[in-house]
């Protein structure tokens, strides 16, 4: 039985993945946005929605503001985070428990740029540009005016615009490259890790002060090859898949059953550009093991 108040439970339904989707866009961790997420519904049940006329966008609204309290009560333990932040992978594609509202604002690279952003600045950027929401509306949420939500929303947009130029490979491309860089690591071939690399490839690890990880970002094809061939000596993993994490394919490594590492790539012409390892175990648990 629904609590008294609640909404109907195809509504909430219906609306809950816009919902989880503005906390996690907002966010960038799905704890935190699961959280939100439980709590707009809690707050939805004791409502009065008799003069609600539109639901999605008044649960919307509901799940921004308190991700907007939520992201900045945060910064405090995001400045102190151990080397570089990464944002908590997304389970999607036909693995995903749930439905998710998917687009390009949901991958990893558009929520690494957008980590950038000041809370109020990130708010703005999702309620407009994914919700389409007038920027009247916005200010309410930011507690400032239309305009001054219209610059934050512009200046945002001007920062996440590289990501969006950025050439994209396919998916059975990124998927291709994925599989060759695993077999050459595995086998400790160099000269084919730095032929897959660009030359100024990027290596951002994420572990959180929890994993073993590069504290700082690792720039160079041979320098990340050299990286990557020693991660799989000490660690020793037995197991991998390509699986869906942000739209996008991404290799599970697994060590006796448990997800040691998730690697995220950008690729550009054949060659990856941008190589992202998450190896904080606080942010792999919802993934799973095998």
């Amino acid at each position: 039985m629904k609590p008294t108040g609640a909404p109907a439970e195809a509504d909430w339904n219906a609306h809950r993945p816009a919902v989880f989707g503005a906390a996690y866009r907002i966010l960038g961790t799905v704890a935190e946005a699961e959280d939100v997420t439980q709590e707009v519904w809690l707050r939805a049940c004791a409502a009065d929605l008799s003069e609600v006329r539109d639901l999605r966008a008044w649960l919307v609204t509901l799940a921004a503001r308190t991700s907007y309290n939520v992201l900045r009560s945060a910064r405090v333990r995001r400045e102190s985070y151990v080397g570089p932040w990464l944002p908590e992978p997304l389970l999607t594609g036909p693995d995903a428990a749930a439905q998710v509202l998917m687009d390009e604002s949901v991958s990893t690279a558009m929520l690494v740029v957008m980590e950038r952003l000041t809370p109020a600045e990130r708010v703005a950027l999702v309620l407009h540009d994914v919700f389409d929401f007038p920027f009247d509306r916005i200010a309410e949420v930011l507690g400032n005016t239309s305009a001054a939500s219209r610059k934050l929303a512009s200046r945002a947009r001007a920062r996440v615009a590289a990501v969006k130029e950025r050439p994209r490979a396919s998916r059975a491309e990124t998927e291709r490259v994925l599989r060759a860089f695993k077999a050459a690591a595995d086998a400790g071939d160099m000269a084919a890790l730095v032929a897959l690399l660009a030359p100024e490839a990027v290596y951002v690890g994420d572990g959180g002060g929890k994993a073993t990880a590069a504290r700082r970002p690792v720039r160079g094809a041979e320098t990340i090859a050299l990286l990557a061939v020693r991660q799989i000596q000490i660690r020793r993993p037995d197991a991998s898949e390509i699986i869906e994490v942000n739209g996008c394919p991404a290799l599970a490594t697994y060590r006796g059953g448990e997800l040691v590492w998730l690697d995220t790539l950008e690729v550009a012409d054949g060659r990856i550009t941008v190589f992202r390892r998450l190896a904080n175990p606080e942010k792999l648990l919802r993934i799973g093991h095998i």
